[in-house]
This record gives C-alpha cells, sequence and structure tokens, in this order.
C-alpha cells in the first residue's frame, strides 16, 4: 500500500469545472453539485483501503452537508483496466451499499482529477460560496491501522468556519491515501511516486 499525500493545491484557487456521468447515468457539472453555501470535491474509489477506512463517515458528512448548503461530490479517476473494482458498475454498487445521497462520478479521462491536481483516495477539497478554494487536505488523523478514531475533525471544522463566516484556518495537513491509479502514460506533472 503506497502512502501519497495531497498535492495542496493553493488555496484561492477557483473549482475546475466539470461535466461527467453519475452512477444513475445522468451527466453532473459543478453548477449541478455546488451547493450555495460552499462545494466538497472528493476523490475517491471502491478499492482503496484508505477509503474504506472512512467510508462510512463520507456518508454521514453527505447527509449532514447538503441540509446545510453544502454541495459534495465524488469523483473516482482511477484506470478501470488496471483496477477493475472501480469501474462504473461497481461504483453503483458502492454507493447504495454506503447510502451515499451525493452523486459519483466518473473520471474515464482522468481530466477532472489532472485540473484539481488530485493525486491520492481520498483527497479533500471545500470550495467556498464563490467557488474558490478554503481547505484542501485530510478528513482527520485517522488511518488504516493507527486507532485514530474517523471523525472527520479537519474537515468539519473548515466546513464550520466557513458556515460561520469565519476565515478557514491557513494551516492544513495533506490528505494520505493510494495514489490515484494513472492510465499508462497520463501521470500528470504535479505526481510523483
Amino acid at each position: 500500500m503506497v502512502r501519497t499525500p495531497s498535492t495542496m493545491l493553493p488555496l484561492g484557487t477557483p473549482a475546475p469545472d466539470f461535466a461527467l456521468p453519475n452512477v444513475d447515468g445522468r451527466i453532473v457539472t459543478l453548477a449541478d453539485a455546488a451547493g450555495p453555501a460552499g462545494t466538497i470535491v472528493m476523490f475517491i474509489c471502491n478499492h482503496c483501503p484508505f477509503v474504506k477506512h472512512v467510508a462510512d463517515q463520507l456518508a454521514a458528512l453527505g447527509r449532514e452537508c447538503l441540509p446545510r448548503g453544502i454541495g459534495v461530490v465524488a469523483i473516482s479517476s482511477n484506470d478501470v483496466s488496471s483496477h477493475p473494482a472501480d469501474s462504473p458498475e461497481q461504483m453503483v454498487h458502492e454507493a447504495e451499499e454506503r447510502g451515499y445521497v451525493f452523486p459519483y462520478l466518473y473520471d474515464e479521462t482522468q481530466q477532472v482529477a489532472h485540473a484539481y491536481h488530485a493525486a491520492c483516495t481520498p483527497d479533500f477539497f471545500l470550495f467556498d460560496g464563490d467557488r474558490k478554494l478554503v481547505y484542501r487536505g485530510q478528513l482527520d488523523a485517522s488511518r488504516p491501522g493507527n486507532d485514530i478514531p474517523v471523525t472527520g475533525a479537519d474537515l468539519r471544522a473548515a466546513i464550520d468556519a466557513l458556515l460561520a463566516g469565519r476565515p478557514v484556518a491557513a494551516e492544513q495537513k495533506a490528505s494520505l491515501g493510494c495514489n490515484i491509479k494513472w492510465k499508462p502514460g497520463n501521470e500528470p506533472p504535479y505526481f510523483s511516486t
């Protein structure tokens, strides 16, 4: 299990647009997924042990954020030829099993992952109501095997600050997870193993 940190895209970066297929077959854009108060864009997948470790918390976060005006969207960008467990068909089952109430989109070309400088699963990006990046980094300090409870503390603190109109803490810790499974020759320049 390779541990890959997130790239920590510069704060203030505008949210890159996208139009990707959801598990229900419809195309979802950033505008569709965005909430009036902010938007969480997360890069996840089905097979990664780091994502499995936090998946129930992601489902809970979605149920809590949507009524508070925070849009939530998950994107899988993994190469399914090398990782068939992450295929769109399996994403349907994952979304149903976990109870995801947010769109779970498939980025087949990996262009959206490139646009966000996503590096790992899970990788989290929180944008404000103007779609400017205010948080990127870890859900919390829990990792598989470290016995720290999964609470979503870091991302939740950023959400709470955003909703309260307070600045989000500038000190943010990188997420850590499996590297996105890039198609051969499609590794982005910002990615290093």
